[in-house]
């Protein structure tokens, strides 16, 4: 007999496990394996073990009344954690010893995988705000510039663009880019796009860093409590506050916490500000927070061995009274408007000390969201030797969803959407609801290269100069703007937050940082790709089973994906080709015709079926 068939187990399969997924400590969780006639099977037991643990509980499984050579079982966790489970099925030769395959599905073999089994605070939940959600992401200095004239003097070196549409400068040798270039866009700006926010359906903003800082970029902090005199005064912020959450928009600002600039009122190396550094000497009130190497104080541990970024020690109770405790930064800028905060490289930050965060944010605003930056399965993922807990209930609300873009871009280069289907079941299975339905999902952001550059591109020159001059052909422009619109589609399709990168939406392009950071382009924006995404965001505003719906897949394999999500009866089915070749699918439809959403055609529904051919790059949102 093949291994196959001798057991059969599906995580993924409700009739073997229930609840899907993750599930709150104490919730009962019942399992259901099948094991072959003709193996002789006389028992089944589950194994669960801790993560970081050897001991094992046993849970024993009963043969099912109901179902011939099936054996079933219930048991609970109490404790908040990752755990694994296996099975151990008796027969005559032995044990079999039953672990994960593939698609979660059971094989018989020795030291497979387990089963991961997340179990999460009963109290754990997202703001309810947030909840089907759109998030827009803005690089403050590239939206829009309000001012005209002289901007306020600061006290670093920068230089101004004079054009608006000009390419932001880089160097050839990374190591020396300064990224003192900019464009002028400030705060008053956002408020005065906030219409054409509102239009796209937005109802988050999350801003890059507004702080003082050196850079346009701001993640080297200047000073967590003043905005950055280019982008404007604080009242301009607690204006955009404030008018963005009249017309239903929260700001998310950026927490960059791992490190500050070298150049800041806390380390001053380059003495512009008035106050005793860290630099400067060891009775400075910020000497704690950074670690010397040597005794002249000239050697310091840098983020990522880059001297302008010198990391913070987090677990010093100064820093942390001074980001978390009471009239904090944290405080400072939540009780003015802030909506919630986006944790720069939360992989960085201690566990104990994005706890804080959330406590502190919990304690001054109770709907504020906390949003962190991991790039992998933020479910299980070791950082620096430590297993962490973001998704337990004690830390972030939710991630920045890395693994959707990644599974997306593999299938429009010509990946199979099983492989897609593949990796988001397990982000599904891994992760709570709460978590899964409040991910920030998206196509680009100030850290990758543009979706349309990324997905128009036959080839990626060689060197920065030429990918900084580099525009996509017709040809490539054409191929480009197709595929984006089937990952448009599946983006706002998909449960969690669909997030725009300012621009992406105008067709702006350009290869990695400081080229995917271009100035908006208004005046000259892909006006059909605009009325494209706010269509989009239309369909997502008004329809509750693309909000908060279960998801099924219908179809995935090869180039052609079909995801159904239903909620109390409103069903929205979304099909897509990114393959070379037409795709002909057959669907279940209950009405006599099924309108695709996006261009109002219709098509006829037969015997309960409707049949459709999808040219190659090309999909539907049926309705």
């Amino acid at each position: 007999m093949e291994e196959k068939s001798i057991v059969a187990y599906n995580a993924w399969d409700e009739f073997y496990k229930t609840p899907f997924g993750a599930v709150k400590a104490g919730e009962e969780i019942r399992v259901r394996i099948r094991v072959l006639r003709e193996a002789n099977p006389s028992g089944a037991v589950l194994k669960l073990r801790r993560d970081g643990e050897s001991a094992e509980r046993t849970v024993e499984l009963l043969p099912d009344k109901e179902q011939d050579s099936t054996y079933t079982g219930a048991f609970s966790v109490e404790e908040t954690g990752l755990w694994f489970y296996r099975f151990e099925i008796s027969v005559p030769e032995g044990l079999l010893f039953v672990g994960q395959g593939e698609d979660a599905k059971a094989k018989v073999e020795d030291f497979l995988p387990e089963w991961q089994l997340t179990v999460y605070d009963p109290a754990f939940s997202v703001p309810e705000w947030l909840k089907g959600g759109i998030l827009y992401q803005i690089f403050p200095d590239r939206f829009f510039k309000s001012r005209s004239g002289e901007l306020p003097p600061v006290r670093n070196e920068r230089t101004l663009h004079a054009n608006w549409q000009e390419r932001p400068l880089f160097k050839q040798d990374e190591e020396n880019y300064a990224a003192t270039d900019f464009f002028g866009g400030d705060l008053e700006g956002i408020r005065e796009k906030l219409p054409y926010l509102k239009s796209l359906g937005v109802t988050a903003l999350y801003l890059n860093p507004v702080f003082e800082a050196a850079s346009n970029h701001r993640y080297n902090t200047g000073d967590y409590l003043a905005v950055d005199p280019w982008l404007g005064e604080e009242g301009d912020l607690i204006r955009l506050f404030d008018e963005a959450r009249e017309m239903g928009i929260r700001v998310i600002l950026d927490g960059v916490f791992s490190h500050t600039g070298s150049d800041s009122r806390y380390f001053n190396k380059d003495g512009h500000y008035d106050s005793l550094g860290a630099w400067q000497s060891p009775e400075s009130p910020y000497a704690a927070w950074y670690r010397f190497k040597d005794k002249e104080r000239k050697e310091y541990d840098c983020w990522w061995g880059i001297p302008t970024l010198p990391n913070v020690n987090e677990e010093e109770p100064s820093f942390e009274k001074f980001i978390c405790g009471e009239g904090g930064v944290l405080d400072y800028w939540i009780e003015r408007g802030a909506g919630g905060w986006r944790l720069d490289v939360a992989d960085e930050l201690p566990g104990d000390f994005i706890e804080g965060i959330r406590s502190a944010i919990d304690a001054e605003k109770p709907g504020a969201y906390l949003l962190g930056e991991v790039w992998e399965d933020g479910s299980n993922k070791i950082a620096y030797s430590q297993r962490r807990r973001y998704l337990l209930g004690r830390q972030v609300h939710g991630l920045m969803n890395y693994p959707f873009r990644t599974a997306l871009l593999n299938w429009l280069a010509g990946g199979d959407a099983a492989v897609f289907r593949d990796s988001m079941e397990t982000i599904r299975e891994n992760y709570p609801p709460f978590a899964f339905y409040g991910a920030m999902n998206f196509l680009g952001t100030h850290d990758t290269a543009r979706i349309l550059t990324l997905l128009g591109t036959e080839g990626t020159p060689k060197t920065k100069a030429e990918r900084a001059a580099y525009r996509l052909s017709p040809t490539e422009l054409a191929r480009g703007l197709a595929k984006l619109r089937l990952a448009g589609m599946l983006l706002y399709s998909f449960p969690g937050s669909p997030t725009l990168f300012y621009g992406d939406e105008a067709g702006v392009q350009g290869f990695e940082d400081p080229l995917n950071r271009g100035a908006f382009p208004w005046g000259s924006e892909d006006a059909a790709l605009t009325d494209f995404f706010r269509t989009l965001g239309q369909l997502r505003r008004t329809r509750e089973s693309l909000r908060s719906g279960a998801l099924r897949y219908l179809l995935a394999r090869g180039g052609a994906l079909a995801i159904e999500r239903e909620h109390g009866g409103e069903r929205t089915v979304t099909a897509l080709n990114a393959g070379d070749a037409p795709a002909d699918l057959t669907l279940a439809w209950d009405a006599p015709t099924a309108q695709d959403a996006m261009t109002g055609q219709r098509f006829l529904v037969i015997d309960g079926k409707a049949h459709l051919t999808l040219p190659p790059l090309d999909g539907v949102i049926l309705v």
